[in-house]
């Protein structure tokens, strides 16, 4: 099989930045916890080739599973999944001869609840980051909630809001396919996405329509959906991905249980506030 590398747009280039930075933090402040010490992994749901081509420049960037094997101090161990052949076979040329990069081909949804996340115990002192980027409407809400629950996995996620307006949340919801409601269900868990992306309104003859919210009202429910329902202490103000129309792809989110990484990814999160393509 040969390499196969996504093109990648500005805003993609800003969030494998964002990875950058956040998982030297974390990789530094784990590393240095001696009483207990720690065992931190990392974890990468949607890992891809582990190299991208930038849109803009041409040229081959890295991807956050390079980005998460250059971070020094290192994590104890890493996990990579992703479900195309010619994309793993890449990534497990990165693992010859390196026995703490483990690499998954298959769903990443079934790998995570039944082979990694048991894995990363809290009772073992063992803590993790994932970050989970999917594709489109691929990630099922009950890793989210796992990984809440669980208590020692941070989160990064991508919230795509592009592919449920593509795809699921259209003006009017009722000419959507049945196949893409179920799949909106399985990423937001339950039916509740319905009331989070429209509101009844009457119209002038009494009947009651539905109106469609706005992309940060969606972003703002999932957020209280990580912290209520999935058991997040800490879930960062959705950051918007904006794309050369200044359109927002996606949000990135970053869930945890503890106060100090929701300072530092705040922090980080500051500076890409508002950006469009410059």
């Amino acid at each position: 099989m040969t390499p196969k590398f996504d093109e990648i747009g500005y805003w993609s280039e800003i969030k494998l930045d964002i990875i950058n930075q956040y998982a030297q933090a974390y990789s530094q402040i784990l590393s240095s916890r001696k009483n207990p010490e720690f065992y931190h992994v990392y974890i990468d749901a949607f890992a891809g080739s582990g190299k991208h081509i930038s849109r803009t420049t041409g040229s081959l960037v890295s991807g956050s599973p390079e980005i998460a094997l250059s971070i020094r101090p290192p994590f104890k161990e890493y996990y990579f999944i992703d479900i195309d052949g010619a994309k793993v076979a890449e990534l497990k040329k990165k693992a010859e001869s390196r026995p703490e990069v483990h690499v998954h081909e298959g769903d990443c949804n079934e790998c995570l609840l039944n082979e990694i996340f048991p894995y990363v115990a809290y009772k073992k002192y063992k803590r993790a980051l994932c970050l989970l980027d999917p594709y489109g409407l691929d990630l099922n809400w009950e890793v989210v909630y796992k990984a809440g629950q669980m208590k020692s996995i941070e989160i990064l996620l991508n919230f795509p809001v592009m592919d449920m307006n593509r795809n699921a949340l259209w003006t009017n919801p009722e000419n959507v396919k049945p196949l893409l409601l179920e799949r909106m269900k399985l990423f937001w868990g339950d039916d509740s996405w319905q009331k989070a992306a429209y509101a009844q309104q009457l119209d002038f003859n009494g009947r009651i329509n539905l109106r469609k919210l706005r992309n940060e009202d969606i972003a703002h429910a999932y957020k209280k959906r990580l912290e209520e329902i999935a058991g997040f202490a800490y879930v960062s103000q959705p950051l918007p991905m904006r794309n050369s129309n200044n359109a927002v792809i996606y949000y990135l989110f970053h869930a945890s249980q503890q106060p100090i990484a929701e300072k530092i990814i705040n922090d980080i999160f500051d500076k890409y506030r508002n950006w469009g393509m410059r």
